[in-house]
């Protein structure tokens, strides 16, 4: 068995995997949203902090796999620093106690490696990666070849929601919020630019139509000028955008690769 921890961010989490069936025996995970949502986004030191008490609080709960662990993984980058220190720490402890191998893990490629839990590996694979900070198109050849073929050269999807709900006067998470907003709204209400639509270079860029977001907002009288329906319809119309343009920039790299199978990551 391996023991897996990931504090990369706002989540504490610990998992227990099957090394000769690959099945997940054990897996917890603590979100602190509610706890960052008051500061308008995730405040590093009070992150690192609640790690300190959720993760041991998790692994008590590990106990009846303890004796019997191989291994321990955890997330070694990219994330914040100083909650990084806290999923390491404890693996650091748990390596030395047991014994046992320390393996640090790149949490983007945990994304990927997710799709072989409980499965047989489909490769070579295009992985369209769309996380907090991140939004890649990687080829697949194996587990250990990957190799990035297009990334977000300003804000990644993640970012682009969060900081568009803020100009709009919603909470955090953003990206939620936005989600349920879009299903009420019509999404061909604000015609707004797909990034890059008409340019040759395979990557993705959001900051112009965040740009296009906060003009409508002015237009519409900012946000106490907005309606519950101006939000709903400018929150369909900006996931739409940015909908095309991942579809767009998709299909330019299949088309480039022939490679037949396509997967979508993130978190």
């Amino acid at each position: 068995m391996i023991l897996s921890i990931e504090s990369s961010c706002d989540d504490s989490s610990i998992a227990i995997t099957s090394i000769e069936t690959k099945k997940l025996l054990f897996h917890k995970k603590i979100s602190q949203e509610e706890k960052h949502s008051s500061y308008g986004g995730v405040v590093p030191e009070l992150a690192s902090r609640l790690h300190a008490i959720d993760l041991p609080n998790i692994l008590e709960e590990t106990k009846p796999y303890l004796d019997n662990l191989k291994a321990v993984a955890v997330t070694n980058q990219p994330g914040l620093g100083v909650t990084l220190l806290e999923g390491i720490a404890m693996a650091k402890t748990i390596s030395v106690t047991k014994d046992i191998p320390l393996i640090p893990v790149h949490h983007l490629k945990g994304h990927i490696y997710s799709l072989f839990i409980e499965k047989e590996e489909i490769l070579p694979l295009l992985v369209l990666l769309i996380s907090g900070g991140h939004t890649q198109i990687i080829r697949v050849e194996s587990l250990e070849k990957m190799t990035i073929l297009a990334t977000s050269i300003d804000d990644s999807v993640g970012e682009s929601f969060d900081k568009t709900a803020k100009m709009m006067g919603l909470g955090y998470p953003g990206g939620p919020i936005i989600e349920q907003l879009a299903r009420k709204g019509d999404e061909n209400r604000f015609d707004l630019p797909v990034p890059l639509r008409n340019s040759k270079l395979i990557a993705f860029s959001l900051s112009g139509l965040k740009n296009a977001v906060r003009l409508t907002i002015e237009s519409l009288g900012g946000i106490e000028g907005m309606s519950e329906q101006d939000r709903c319809d400018l929150s369909a119309s900006f996931q739409k955008a940015v909908k095309l343009h991942l579809i767009q920039k998709s299909k330019k790299i299949f088309k480039e690769e022939h490679i037949k199978d396509f997967a979508i990551v993130g978190g």
